[in-house]
């Protein structure tokens, strides 16, 4: 019994200093100019929030509201992830370069924006499928339920909150969430 704990410890710290431990963020994604972007590495100790985001939804002003979290967190250490998705209603119709300029255009975006993805089914990106999985309150595990759908982020890389779409990321609820894991 003892050896194989001994072995176990062995195998766990080999683990831990390969740097093969995967937190939440353990991902590789492409940025809407299809840059791969190492999510682990490029947002270490930063809290995040990670939001599935359309052009062309009744909940599309949240944009307003996220550029407003960047700028009053930004310095804190908070960082706003977009990933345009086209899965719900056909919302996300356009081009990387449309995506951009409509962000930039129409809400002063200038937090990180992805690629388009997939966030629900087989074809789903393996960050969301990850994501998704995870039984996080408020919301729970399960498939996104629609465009807006916010994953809160600790420094520590693990899903800290999960909140609906139509909850607005001014919402104290979110913004409390926020300020909880600045603060860590």
């Amino acid at each position: 019994m003892k050896s194989a704990v001994a072995v176990l410890g062995v195998a766990v710290m080999a683990v831990l200093a390969s740097g093969v431990f995967a937190s939440d963020i353990d991902f590789t994604m492409k940025t809407l100019d299809g840059k791969k972007v190492d999510l682990a590495e490029q947002y270490k100790g930063k809290v995040l929030l990670v939001v599935n985001v359309a052009s062309q939804c009744g909940l599309t002003p949240q944009y307003k509201e996220l550029q407003a979290l960047h700028e009053k967190y930004g310095d804190k250490g908070l960082c706003v992830l977009a990933f345009p998705c086209n899965q719900f209603g056909q919302q996300e119709p356009g081009s990387a370069a449309e995506i951009r300029g409509f962000c930039s255009s129409k809400y002063g975006v200038k937090f990180d924006l992805f690629g388009k993805i997939d966030v629900n089914g087989d074809g789903a990106c393996d960050f969301y499928k990850h994501l998704t999985a995870l039984d996080t309150q408020p919301k729970g595990a399960g498939k996104i339920g629609w465009n807006f759908e916010k994953f809160l982020i600790g420094r520590n890389g693990e899903v800290a909150a999960r909140f609906e779409p139509r909850t607005k990321p001014t919402d104290p609820m979110v913004v409390q969430a926020i300020e909880a894991e600045l603060e860590k």
